[in-house]
């Protein structure tokens, strides 16, 4: 039997979060990432893009601190705030808006953060140290910058020879000193020539009489006995991620190859470092896709990274998807797919507002997108939540795995016959566009463990999706074996063990209906029904006093409006129950008898309230008895709550509850 979908409309919520799929920061700009595991996490140390203020050439690269993200499954970023900015170092001029490309490396228990920018007097660029007792900071900037190196971008090798080593600029390297703030005694210098310019500087040149057109931003590590050098320079007009491979962290390199191409959309920088993380390199790189029209304001993106038997890289190709597992209960960019059916289109939602990220349109039926590594493990009792827009009488079905695959869930756009339908509430609201809803819909199917989700459209119309995010419902009951141990009701006396049948729909279109008369009419005909009845029985503890019935109804795919339920316990009394009452309280009307004598009936519109009816005085002799309930409701939610009280009103506590009459 195929369950009941229902589609709510909500306001669309901007996704400011740093979440999920490429960009993988997705509430500011962010390039040159560096990234580094420490203490078992994967901490990102890029440059922060922001526009230009007033005064700054609107054309060009404009940073003015660094904040630093930690990951441990490279899907879900916390951004720890800023570490460094450029008004509070004591060498870089102020208002210099220059902190560019940084490092961060850690030494016998302190973390240094390299970090270039303009100094106070004026002349190319200085490379500091900041230093912290813990990766994501409070970091302190030295007073002055590493004599000896004019230049960018700085990047830290600790090599297995024993000693630390700086790389900058276009591919220039020396030996640091153990206090990781000074060069080697011994670092060599080289006279170089710039125009009609002589100068000496100090270290080697690593990229000599390798490609390097503009060469800067390099990147080394060790890997196998082998020596990376990873740059990027410019190749025909923007800029590649190439390398080079050495058994010396100084050279000579020998030039193997791109690692990554000229962006597709023609962004002119790219900026990368790589890192092994739980047994997989990654490749963390910039590009633009939060403003396509802006080269000079990037965002960070990841890939992953293999290597050939020879130790040579693998050329790596950007993607939406990224890298990582998503937990079915993160808000998942569904956009950024995967593979997607040659019609398929993605687009900025708000080219303004770039963080709104993008939709992805599915134009015809057929259409279909793929998102890869989903995680459904964390699915117990879930429903879907999406982010799309569509016209009216549009289908489409997420599916596991292919166009062809299981359907987890179908919705469909039929918005007008939905607000029309008696019983159900006002459920549309849209965003300000009116174009955006939230759709919010029941599983047909909840897959296993990590798989792909494949949205197809179904219909007549395009849709286009934004996000889609799995939730589990609150947990408002749990499942009871039938030879568990009785129970026993809770401090306030309230019984929290039934066993209820399953609902029955009733086509009650008001609660004003529910007149005595007409109540012991209804109750009389169902209670003449229940043994014939084939309808199935759960047995539930439910989590709160009050057991919530259309929740009950929900979770099993049954009517949660104009429905009958049967509700039972059993009490066991140790010893005699003397004066006390049955307190009830329902949405809708109710019915309670004791051992089959009736002893309550709420009739009328009633909400549910603690003690909302009391019984006479009761009696109950040592031994097993029955209590059962009736409740009805129509256009309400519906539930229940049944406990003694005494002669004071206190709760009455001294009985078991069980559910297995054997």
């Amino acid at each position: 039997m195929k369950k009941q979908v229902f589609i709510l409309l909500a306001a669309l919520a901007i996704a400011t979060g740093s979440k999920s799929q490429n960009p993988i920061i997705r509430d500011q700009f962010t390039a040159d990432p560096t990234a580094r595991v420490f203490n078992g996490k994967v901490y990102l140390y890029p440059s922060h893009d922001i526009l230009p203020p007033e005064g700054q050439r609107k054309d060009w690269f404009c940073m003015e601190d660094y904040h630093v993200f930690s990951s441990e499954n490279l899907t879900d970023w916390t951004d720890h705030g800023m570490i460094v900015t450029q008004n509070k170092v004591p060498w870089v001029r102020e208002n210099s808006y220059s902190m560019w490309a940084p490092d961060c490396i850690e030494r016998n228990g302190k973390y240094y953060f390299f970090f270039p920018s303009s100094p106070k007097d004026g002349r190319g660029f200085g490379i500091g140290v900041a230093i912290a007792d813990r990766p994501e900071g409070p970091f302190v900037p030295e007073p002055e910058p590493i004599k000896g190196i004019s230049g960018i971008d700085p990047c830290v090798l600790q090599a297995s020879d024993g000693n630390t080593y700086i790389f900058w600029g276009a591919g220039r390297c020396a030996k640091l000193k153990p206090n990781m703030k000074e060069l080697a005694d011994d670092t060599p210098k080289e006279k170089v020539k710039w125009g009609e310019r002589e100068f000496e500087m100090y270290g080697v040149n690593c990229l000599k009489d390798l490609p390097n057109r503009q060469a800067e931003g390099p990147f080394a590590f060790e890997y196998n006995g082998n020596y990376y050098l990873t740059y990027p320079y410019v190749r025909e007009k923007t800029e590649v991620i190439g390398y080079a491979m050495s058994k010396n962290p100084m050279g000579p390199y020998e030039y193997k190859g791109i690692i990554m191409a000229e962006h597709p959309n023609g962004c002119w920088t790219n900026h990368h470092s790589i890192v092994n993380y739980k047994g997989q390199w990654y490749f963390f790189y910039h590009s633009n896709a939060f403003s396509p029209r802006d080269d000079k304001r990037r965002s960070v993106q990841i890939e992953k990274l293999y290597f050939n038997p020879d130790g040579t890289i693998q050329e790596i190709k950007e993607t939406m998807r990224g890298v990582g597992i998503n937990k079915a209960t993160e808000r998942i960019e569904i956009d950024r797919y995967s593979s997607a059916s040659s019609d398929v289109t993605t687009q900025l939602i708000d080219t303004i507002n770039t963080f709104r990220s993008y939709e992805a349109t599915l134009p015809n039926k057929g259409s279909w997108i793929i998102y890869k590594d989903v995680d459904m493990s964390c699915i117990t009792d879930g429903y879907l939540v999406v982010g799309a827009k569509a016209s009216d009488n549009t289908e489409f079905c997420i599916r596991e795995k292919t166009a062809k695959g299981k359907v987890i869930a179908r919705i469909k756009m039929t918005v007008k016959s939905e607000m029309t339908r008696p019983g159900m509430p006002t459920p549309f609201r849209r965003d300000q566009s009116n174009q955006w809803l939230t759709l919010t819909s029941q599983l047909d199917y909840t897959p296993n463990g990590v798989t792909d989700l494949c949205i197809t459209c179904e219909g007549d119309g395009a849709v286009s999706i934004d996000w889609l995010q799995f939730k589990n419902r609150p947990k408002y009951f749990t499942t009871v074996d039938k030879n568990a141990a009785p129970s026993q009701p809770d401090a306030q006396g309230f019984i929290r063990r039934w066993k209820l049948m399953e609902p029955q729909a009733v086509d009650v279109r008001s609660n004003i209906v529910f007149t005595d008369s007409w109540l012991r009419e209804k109750f009389a005909d169902e209670l003449a029904k229940l043994p014939k009845q084939k309808a199935k029985w759960y047995t539930l503890d439910s989590e709160n006093y009050n057991m919530k019935l259309f929740r009950f109804a929900e979770k099993y795919g049954k009517q949660t409006y104009g429905s009958f339920y049967w509700c039972e316990t059993i009490i066991d009394c140790a010893e005699e129950l003397q004066n006390f009452r049955l307190a009830a309280g329902s949405n809708g009307a109710s019915m309670w008898w004791l051992d089959g004598d009736e002893v309550l009936l709420l009739e009328g519109d009633r909400r549910m309230v603690e003690d909302d009816g009391t019984s006479r005085r009761l009696i109950l002799k040592p031994g097993r008895h029955v209590l059962r309930g009736a409740v009805i409701n129509g256009p309400g939610l519906a539930d229940m709550c049944v406990r003694f009280i005494d002669e004071k009103g206190m709760p009455v506590t001294n009985y078991k509850i069980t559910v297995n009459s054997k």
